[in-house]
């Protein structure tokens, strides 16, 4: 699936459901079948760590500390991080050891980082600037549609 027919998909499912986490739940599906992803999810931060939320792929690690691997970077710099190979990431965490790449997100809900997009591949430098774009723009569209607001709420933050 391109880029193109999954902000579609997600716009459809946006308008046809009002429930936050089943609309998460599938523009993460819908983000899982672009070609060569291995894994797609979000991690939340619970006001200490980065805590494993909806996802599309293998298990995954439930935890994350803040600074710590591609995410933890992501979510304390508020920057994507585009990691051609993840093997000379310092610190890179390894949830499954047959990644080569990774795209990490920021989501940002009023100037503050909640938690992250996560999109793994075990293809060596699968993602590029295109994906940072389409990607942001996604999350742009989730966020104005408040999908993120439930977890904000949840998780404690005003």
């Amino acid at each position: 699936m391109d880029y193109e027919r999954i902000i579609f998909n997600i716009k459809l499912q946006l308008h046809k459901e009002s429930n936050p986490l089943a609309n998460l739940c599938n523009s993460l599906a819908f983000i899982y079948e672009l070609e060569d992803v291995s894994w797609a999810g979000i991690y939340f931060f619970d006001g200490n760590e980065l805590v494993l939320g909806p996802f599309q792929g293998k298990a995954a690690c439930n935890r994350i500390k803040p600074q710590s691997g591609v995410c933890g970077a992501a979510f304390s710099d508020l920057k994507t991080y585009v990691v051609k190979n993840v093997h000379d990431f310092p610190g890179h965490i390894a949830c499954d050891f047959n990644t080569n790449s990774e795209i990490v997100l920021p989501i940002i809900i009023d100037g503050k980082a909640i938690g992250v997009l996560d999109l793994d591949s075990y293809k060596p430098a699968r993602f590029d600037e295109y994906d940072k774009e389409k990607l942001e723009q996604i999350l742009s569209i989730l966020t104005d549609a408040g999908v993120f607001n439930i977890f904000k709420k949840t998780r404690g933050f005003n």
